[in-house]
């Protein structure tokens, strides 16, 4: 399995590293948190200019034609400036339903601005009683006439309080736990019966929780086939999870970085703490722990570039791997920092916040690991 990365591939890593080291401090991004929007749309439209949101998607939508390997890179990095602007929320989740179910008409109308950056989207597949399975779906989606009436809660909704249009998946037949019989909607966010309360997560990212009360949409709304939405939800989920994944590297790297240096010039009892061998053995154990994740995550991204059958069961090894040697990366971080690990101005305090947000998203190490070990069975 070849392993290298592209002359092409190596500069779109090196622009988004420069874009980080050059106009996204620590600083800035307080201070974008704290906007009303929770992220920056003048940036948003830098990263439109410089091809980002393009990445992922077909040549013939407009988009780089990109593919796992390329939005590995990216999140990488993304993780390692600690973004917040939603492109998780945007290309990663909405965009990778829209390019594998929008008919024509539908991609000229949300595909095009979305790559563009003119258009915000998010992706509501979450619910209160629905832990993290994606197929436990309340929300009902009635026939009415030529078109739809749909009812029921979304929770924790990336993006969901400043997007344009919510992706809905909503059970048009079937039981509640049931696969079959989901059906994706597209629908404005202003529609008539939706009602959304923002909030800010504890890893500053925007979100919000959204009602849905006798929502009236036609048949131009519907993503794909009826009732045939939880294959395409399902690999999206997984596409998703492995790019925070790749961005929890980034976190871990630059968490571990920024903790062998604080060690060099804290001193204690005279000399430098990183001179102490007890917390030598702590650091190497964490840059053992971010080598081994690092490994197995560009081997979950082969896998699934190339569309093996260990896909799933790679990308669920992976993310067990950030639930627990990511979090125990993080968690020595900060006790290694001190008290100044735990303050609000340290940059450390909110990597690992992010960390712990990103070891909840799309399912936590005790799931992925029942999950893996369904797989291998």
């Amino acid at each position: 399995m070849d392993f290298s990365i592209s002359e092409e591939q190596s500069m779109l890593a090196d622009s988004v590293s420069k874009f980080i080291d050059n106009d996204y401090d620590f600083e800035r991004r307080q201070q974008i948190t704290e906007s009303d929007d929770g992220y920056s749309p003048e940036l948003w439209q830098t990263y439109a200019e410089l091809g980002w949101t393009a990445v992922p998607f077909a040549e013939d939508d407009g988009g780089l034609g990109g593919g796992p390997v390329e939005l590995m890179l990216m999140m990488e990095q993304f993780g390692r400036g600690l973004l917040v602007e939603p492109y998780l929320a945007n290309i990663v989740l909405a965009g990778g339903i829209l390019r594998r179910t929008a008919n024509a008409a539908q991609k000229s109308q949300w595909l095009a601005p979305l790559i563009e950056g003119n258009l915000q989207a998010a992706l509501a597949f979450a619910e209160p009683q629905g832990r993290f399975n994606i197929a436990d779906i309340k929300t009902t989606a009635k026939p009415n006439g030529k078109g739809f009436v749909l009812s029921g809660e979304k929770i924790c909704v990336l993006n969901g309080g400043g997007a344009e249009i919510i992706i809905i998946p909503a059970r048009s037949s079937g039981e509640q736990a049931d696969e079959d019989g989901i059906t994706l909607f597209a629908i404005p966010a202003d529609s008539a019966g939706i009602d959304r309360r923002s909030y800010q997560t504890v890893d500053a990212q925007p979100a919000a929780n959204i009602t849905l009360s006798n929502v009236k949409v036609d048949a131009a709304a519907v993503l794909g086939e009826v009732g045939d939405g939880f294959d395409i939800l399902q690999d999206v989920i997984d596409e998703a999870t492995l790019a925070v994944c790749a961005e929890a590297v980034g976190i871990m790297a630059t968490m571990h970085d920024k903790t062998v240096e604080y060690s060099k010039n804290r001193v204690q009892f005279g000399v430098p703490i990183g001179s102490f061998q007890a917390l030598q053995h702590r650091m190497v154990e964490s840059l053992m722990a971010c080598e081994q994740s690092r490994s197995l995550l560009m081997w979950a991204v082969m896998l699934n570039n190339a569309g093996s059958e260990d896909r799933h069961q790679a990308i669920s090894a992976m993310k067990y791997q950030v639930g627990t040697a990511g979090i125990q990366v993080a968690r020595e971080s900060v006790q290694i920092h001190g008290a100044m690990g735990m303050t609000w101005e340290l940059d450390i305090a909110h990597y690992f916040k992010r960390m712990t947000a990103i070891d909840l998203l799309f399912g936590n190490a005790d799931y992925h690991l029942d999950r893996y070990v369904k797989n291998s069975s």
